[in-house]
């Protein structure tokens, strides 16, 4: 830990200001649980609450901390292939991974019809799920988007460890059914806020209270939304081993290490001797031997880690590098000639379209794990050789 305050524990000295009054005016609602916020090195400014926050609360959960990318997260296996095998020309790698995802804000895969154990099982129960689900387009959207992957800081990467083996690493969450269902109960939360009269910090603070009909709604339709995008991660991650099978000249295989963690989601936990609602918004939760993905940017190194278990943390770790340039700062003070400069070696797209996504937008991944050493151990460092973005 490299700074204290009330209900803070911060592992970095890289925050900026509004970030740091995010988190201050999050740490005085008083259903925030004494042992207080654990922020991770790769912290942020977020919408409401601060992305790079661990949150633990008693009664109550804020559905804008949870946010919108509900179930975002990672998977990753490690294959018997090596770099060797891989084609000299990596260009119709991307196109053969591109071609079964696929890619985009609104993507769907209108194109397959997948006979899928979720769609069967999941999605056609949805209307189990109280109110939200009773529009039919809501069952169609989410049918269509499995296996998507959607756009913005979302990828599919072909990596390589120090020992030359390749990995198969992507990033996605819940997509559209998990934006609106964020987006239905942020709502509900503010109507219950106003019509209470609750006073709060930020409009997006506001909560849902435990023992109420709308909380116990939102906690199954996050959970809906959480398996949700753990199986749409599988379901691409089995397209991509297809892919990269096409484009290899021998047959591979991999372990049963692959893993599957969010990184945006709440989960009831215990903590110091009390069950708590634990909120990780940008962050993952790294128990003793827990395996985690930390992502870098497409242009850094990523790196698997297995969890120490830190209780101060709330056994939570970071979940990439974090942004230090929005969006909008990142296309004004870059080009595309720094995008294919900082990408150089990285089959990917190198066009105006992923500018907000240049390496360049982003800390340094090594001083973000330089922060988090009583956080995590490293097991792998993996750096990307193909990415595919949306």
């Amino acid at each position: 830990m490299k700074l204290r305050e009330p209900k803070l524990k911060i592992w970095t000295e890289d925050i900026e200001p509004e970030a740091f009054q995010q988190l201050r005016n999050i740490a005085q609602l008083p259903f925030v649980h004494h042992t207080g916020i654990a922020v991770m090195p790769d912290v942020h400014a977020g919408i409401g609450a601060t992305v790079g926050s661990v949150i633990p609360t008693q009664g109550a959960i804020i559905p804008a901390a949870v946010g919108v990318d509900i179930g975002c997260g990672m998977t990753a296996i490690k294959t018997s292939l090596t770099a060797s095998d891989l084609p000299d020309s990596l260009s119709p790698l991307r196109a053969a991974i591109e071609k079964v995802v696929p890619v985009g804000v609104g993507k769907g895969g209108e194109h397959k019809d997948r006979n899928d154990w979720f769609i069967t099982d999941r999605i056609h129960a949805l209307g189990e799920l109280p109110r939200f689900f009773d529009d039919e387009e809501h069952v169609v959207k989410a049918h269509k988007q499995l296996g998507t992957l959607g756009g913005g800081n979302h990828f599919i990467e072909i990596c390589l460890d120090r020992t030359q083996r390749v990995w198969i690493m992507l990033h996605s969450g819940s997509r559209g059914i998990g934006n609106q269902i964020g987006r239905f109960y942020i709502e509900q939360a503010r109507k219950l806020a106003e019509k209470y009269f609750i006073n709060l910090p930020d409009r997006d603070l506001a909560y849902l209270a435990e023992g109420t009909t709308e909380f116990d709604n939102y906690v199954a339709a996050v959970g809906w939304a959480q398996d949700y995008a753990a199986r749409n991660r599988e379901v691409m991650m089995a397209e991509v081993v297809g892919a990269l099978q096409s484009q290899v000249s021998k047959p591979f295989t991999y372990g049963n290490m692959a893993i599957n963690c969010h990184h945006n989601y709440i989960v009831k936990e215990n903590h110091f001797g009390a069950n708590l609602w634990i909120t990780r918004k940008g962050a993952i939760r790294a128990r003793n031997g827990d395996l985690g993905i930390i992502p870098g940017s497409m242009g850094q190194r990523s790196y698997i880690v297995r969890g120490r278990g830190n209780a101060e943390s709330l056994c939570s770790c970071s979940h990439g590098a974090g942004r230090r340039m929005s969006r909008t700062k990142a296309r004004n003070n870059f080009s595309v000639d720094d995008l294919q400069a900082q990408t150089q070696g990285v089959e990917c797209r190198k066009d105006a379209g992923v500018l907000d996504e240049i390496p360049g937008a982003y800390k340094d991944i090594d001083v973000v794990m330089e922060n988090q050493r009583d956080l995590v151990d490293v097991l792998a460092v993996l750096k990307q050789v193909v990415c595919v973005k949306g």
